[in-house]
C-alpha cells in the first residue's frame, strides 16, 4: 500500500497511524507548515495542499498512491478533486486500487430520534451536509467509471485523545444542555482509523456508518466523564436558554440513532463500542490529554 491522505487532520492522522505498519509509504496533506511538522513527528510524510492547486510534489504522490483517503471537506464549488479547475484525477492517479471518502452522518438530516441505516434516503438540512451529499456522489461516480472500489465512511461525532469531555471539564467549557429526547452518535477517532484499514485491506466498496453502538444524550457523556474524574458535573441548562453558535444549533436540529450494523456484519469490531468503555480507557490510560 502506498497511502495518500488528502487532509491529514485529526481523523486523517488516525487513519495514517492505523495504516502505517503495513503500508510502504504514507503521505498526508495539510495547509500549514506548523501542521506539516506535526505530521512528520507522527511518522507521516507531509505535503502542503491548499485544496486548490496540485503541486508537482503532490502530483508525484498521487501517481504513486494505491490507496487514497479524501478527508478534505467540500465547499460551495464541490470536492477539491472534482472542481471545474481541478486536473483529471484519473490521469494523475493511475495506480489507485481503493478510495475512502470521509463523509458525515449529517447527510441523513433529522429523523426525530428514529434509527437510520445506510439505505435510507439522504435528507441533509445544513449547507455543509448538502455539499457532502454531492461529494459522496462524485466519488462514487468516479469509482464506478474507473472500476475502483470506493468506500464512503459516514462519521458520527468524533472524539478521542485531546478532544473529549474530560478536556472540556478541565478547561471549564463542558455543558449539560438538556433537550428532551435528543441523542447523538459518536465515534472514537482510533476506530475511524481501524475501520478505514479494515475496508482498505478488503478492497471494500459501499457506504458505511462509522459510529459506536450507543446513541446517547450528550449530557450523559459529560456526567460520566465527571464521575470518572471525581468532579461535580456542570449544572443542567435547558436547551431553550442556552447560548449557542448557529453551527452548534444546527447539530441540535438533527436527532437520530445511526446504526453501525452493516460494518459489524462485514466483520469489523469496534475497540470502543460505547462511550462508557471509551471514556474509562481514556481516563485510566491518561490518553485523554492527547499529545
Amino acid at each position: 500500500m502506498h497511502v495518500l491522505i488528502l487532509g491529514a487532520g485529526y481523523s486523517g492522522t488516525a487513519i495514517a497511524r492505523a495504516m502505517a505498519p503495513t503500508a510502504k509509504s504514507v503521505v498526508g496533506t495539510t495547509r500549514t507548515e506548523e501542521k506539516a511538522a506535526r505530521l512528520e513527528k507522527a511518522g507521516i510524510r507531509p505535503l502542503l495542499f491548499d485544496g486548490e492547486s496540485v503541486s508537482d510534489e503532490l502530483g508525484v504522490a498521487l501517481g504513486q498512491a494505491t490507496h487514497l483517503i479524501q478527508s478534505i471537506a467540500p465547499g460551495r464549488d464541490g470536492d477539491p478533486m472534482f472542481r471545474a479547475s481541478s486536473p483529471d484525477l484519473a490521469q494523475l492517479a493511475p495506480n489507485l486500487k481503493w478510495i475512502g471518502y470521509l463523509s458525515t452522518v449529517g447527510v441523513y438530516g433529522d429523523h426525530g430520534g428514529a434509527w437510520v441505516t445506510e439505505d435510507m434516503l439522504r435528507k441533509p438540512v445544513s449547507a455543509r451536509s448538502v455539499e457532502r451529499v454531492e461529494a459522496e456522489d462524485a466519488w462514487i461516480a468516479f469509482g464506478a467509471k474507473q472500476d475502483i472500489p470506493v468506500a464512503v465512511l459516514r462519521l458520527a461525532g468524533i472524539y478521542g485523545p485531546g478532544r473529549n469531555a474530560f478536556c472540556n471539564l478541565a478547561n471549564g467549557t463542558a455543558r449539560r444542555l438538556i433537550k428532551p429526547g435528543q441523542v447523538f452518535n459518536r465515534i472514537r477517532v482510533e476506530d475511524i482509523g481501524a475501520s478505514a484499514l479494515f475496508l482498505a485491506d478488503n478492497g471494500t466498496s459501499g457506504v458505511f456508518n462509522i459510529t459506536d453502538n450507543e446513541p446517547a444524550p450528550p449530557q450523559d457523556v459529560v456526567t460520566e466523564a465527571a464521575r470518572l474524574m471525581g468532579v461535580e458535573p456542570p449544572p443542567e441548562t435547558p436547551f431553550e436558554q442556552a447560548e449557542l453558535s448557529p453551527m452548534a444549533r444546527t447539530f441540535y436540529g438533527e436527532n437520530k440513532r445511526v446504526s453501525n450494523a452493516r460494518i459489524r456484519a462485514a466483520g469489523f469490531e469496534f475497540a470502543y463500542p460505547d462511550y462508557r468503555v471509551s471514556l474509562a480507557q481514556l481516563w485510566q490510560s491518561g490518553a485523554w490529554r492527547g499529545q
